[in-house]
């Protein structure tokens, strides 16, 4: 019996979030340039999707370029980008069919106009569709998109829109890049890493983390799968007791 036979389809998060990390070490591996790892990642994303819409899942979010990746090297960032862009154009077909509405957080005004370009015309197609919300995370930073929130309620405030009073937790998500959208039940990451990379720090509060020492060129829906599984083993708690949420 494989690991989606035995997924228990009441009991799925209904959002998922993944740290793709470990394509340079893969690529590095083979002794090739670390864009042949990026090239090999999109297969694992093109399969994972796959695998969350056969499951119906809600929500995917997937971090795809980091703030910080802008501190990599000249040649590397515009290949990801001329990746990007190839990507996506490719895939608007595959999402069309498998229902997948795609979204993207971040600075995107920091993406290549081309990038950009690409990327809207990909949100825009596929915004009537109702089936897994894929979410790229790109030039994103969730350091920044706090302050970001933060500085939206201060406007607010200081118009006279928003009083100090009313501000509470609720106020703060809906000024998240993530607003509309539950959080993420459960967190993964590839590659054997245990750390978060500053990614989607107040919406994983209660996620449940799950790292994998696969490097992410190597993960497929049956990995996914098997994170699923792992979580739906999981006693979920919310600062409660056993007695109290069994």
């Amino acid at each position: 019996m494989g690991y989606k036979d035995q997924i228990d389809l009441l009991k799925l998060p209904q959002h998922i979030a993944i740290i793709m990390d470990g394509n340079g070490r893969w690529a590095k591996e083979k002794g090739k340039l670390r864009i042949f790892g990026h090239h090999n990642g999109v297969l694992s994303v093109r399969d994972v999707v796959e695998g969350a819409t056969l499951l119906n899942l809600k929500y995917l979010t997937l971090y795809t370029f980091s703030s910080e990746n802008w501190n990599r090297p000249k040649l590397e960032v515009m290949a990801i980008m001329e990746l990007m862009v190839s990507t996506i154009h490719k895939e608007i077909r595959n999402f069309m069919e498998k229902n997948v509405r795609l979204k993207a957080i971040g600075d995107l005004e920091m993406l290549p106009d081309k990038a950009r370009r690409e990327l809207n015309n990909a949100i825009n197609q596929t915004s009537a569709n109702t089936g897994l919300v894929l979410t790229l995370a790109l030039s994103y930073s969730s350091r920044r998109e706090i302050v970001s929130a933060a500085k939206s309620i201060a406007i607010k405030v200081q118009s006279g829109e928003l009083n100090i009073e009313d501000i509470d937790e609720e106020t703060f998500e809906n000024n998240l890049y993530t607003n509309g959208m539950p959080n993420p039940e459960l967190l993964i990451r590839t590659s054997g890493e245990h750390r978060i990379s500053n990614y989607l720090l107040w919406q994983i509060a209660y996620a449940e983390l799950y790292f994998t020492t696969k490097l992410w060129p190597d993960f497929r829906k049956e990995d996914l799968y098997e994170a699923i599984l792992d979580y739906q083993k999981r006693e979920r708690r919310f600062g409660m007791t056993s007695e109290q949420v069994n």
